[in-house]
């Protein structure tokens, strides 16, 4: 990092939550340069592919809290 951006971090640091989430959303934004059309396309058609799958009964969706639960487990052992 900068000498500037070591400066800013702690009182950045000092900002709520919310306030830290909006500024990191803003500094990401700042960095796309432009969107890529075939990745856009690309990812449209994963999430249709995905619904369809729902849909048909291939997989089954997990309700957020289970899933959560297994991720957070899956981190704890090293996602062995």
């Amino acid at each position: 990092m900068t000498p500037t951006a070591i400066e800013l971090l702690p009182s950045l640091l000092q900002l709520t939550p919310d306030d830290r989430a909006e500024l990191a959303a803003q500094l990401l934004n700042s960095l796309d340069t432009g969107t890529d059309e075939s990745a856009d396309e690309a990812w449209g058609e994963e999430i249709a592919r995905r619904i369809e799958e729902v849909r048909r009964g291939r997989v089954k969706p997990v309700p957020w809290a289970e899933a959560r639960a297994q991720i957070l487990a899956d981190d704890a052992d090293g996602g062995r």
